[in-house]
């Protein structure tokens, strides 16, 4: 049974601030001499967010961004709106809809490597409109922090979390956790790595937390069984298998292959079984990220990951809540992962036949 919503009041909005209900009152009522700039738009920002109303309130008093507030969406490098993704675009969605139940929206100002001097003083003059920026994935601290300077209210999604402004992050470490143990205890002991975007930050990390994962489920790793392609769709996960399929013939060769992301695990999987090499009875192929429901032609990949429509929705939460920039203290979310077994992933085959190897390392 749901609880009943609280009751909001100018005292619980005083409660919740710090601040006196008196000044709860004026503020609410318009009066703006006397009163600090950053706590005025603070306790209409709260006010709003609450959904109090009520006979007295001057709304046409409140300041734009705190009744509407509008957040700038930015992307990395080379990432357009014709090349969101999968991931990303749910990510956005979840961006979307935790604005729009406050009363706000997003606004697309384009990727990072388009951005120059003369248009960031054009985004961003004095008194801009934009309550706060949400920064889609990587980009160079030194961006950062020239948005820092116009926006304060900054956050972003899926990028290293030591970077300045709020971050939200999956737990790429639980993440990696998940699918070591499950491949453990289908008997897998051989387990290589299928890596994509090299050399971003999401791709390192995930590669550290696969290491990690391995060591303390007491399996070794071996470098002769990673790979990295520099993007990570399905065509970068049938390339990745078949770089690696000539050291098939080897009695060491892995059982299973976690791959940077469910796309790319889809691609490997259906460029294996074209080969005639069938997923998962001879090798299990899994995706460090949540996958997404399969169609007709692709298989239900085995995936590990944190839910990109929660990252964007907390990515709201902590814009639409944050405290001027005065007081502005950021925050670091890791949201948990979790497991989801699809039909890529198998019990470890015992032994292989010289004339499969020999047929896989063909194919």
């Amino acid at each position: 049974m749901s609880s009943l919503p609280r009751k909001v009041s100018q005292a619980q909005i005083a409660r919740d601030l710090g601040v006196s209900q008196a000044l709860v009152s004026l503020v609410l009522n318009g009066r703006r001499d006397g009163i600090n700039a950053a706590t005025y738009e603070r306790i209409w920002q709260h006010t709003a967010l609450c959904g109090y109303r009520a006979k007295g309130m001057n709304p046409a008093a409140a300041p734009a961004a705190a009744l509407h507030p509008q957040i700038g969406a930015i992307l990395r490098p080379s990432l357009t709106l014709s090349r969101l993704g999968n991931y990303f675009s749910h990510v956005q969605h979840g961006l979307h809809a935790g604005l729009e139940a406050s009363g706000g929206s997003t606004a697309f100002l384009g990727s990072a490597d388009e951005f120059d001097a003369a248009r960031l003083a054009r985004l961003f003059p004095t008194g801009h409109r934009f309550h706060g920026l949400a920064i889609f994935g990587e980009v160079s601290p030194a961006f950062l922090r020239k948005l820092l300077s116009r926006q304060p209210r900054l956050v972003s999604i899926s990028a290293c979390p030591d970077r300045p402004g709020h971050t939200v992050n999956g737990d790429e470490k639980q993440s990696l956790d998940l699918l070591v143990q499950h491949l453990k205890k289908l008997g897998h002991r051989r387990i290589g790595w299928l890596g994509g975007k090299a050399g971003q930050g999401r791709h390192e990390t995930r590669r550290d937390a696969f290491h990690a994962a391995l060591l303390a489920a007491g399996l070794a790793s071996d470098p002769r069984y990673e790979t990295a392609r520099t993007e990570a769709d399905r065509a970068e996960g049938a390339e990745a298998i078949h770089k690696l399929l000539p050291l098939a013939r080897r009695a060491d060769f892995p059982t299973a292959f976690i791959c940077y992301n469910s796309l790319m695990a889809t691609g490997a999987t259906l460029a294996l079984n074209h080969a005639g090499w069938e997923t998962p009875s001879r090798l299990s192929i899994v995706g460090a990220d949540l996958p997404r429901p399969p169609t007709k032609r692709e298989p239900a990949v085995t995936g590990a990951g944190t839910c990109a429509h929660s990252l964007g929705h907390a990515a709201a939460s902590l814009l639409l809540e944050s405290a001027p920039a005065a007081t502005l203290d950021y925050q670091h979310l890791t949201l948990p992962a979790r497991l989801i077994i699809g039909e890529t992933s198998g019990p470890a085959p015992s032994a292989f036949s010289s004339h499969q190897f020999a047929e896989l390392a063909r194919a």
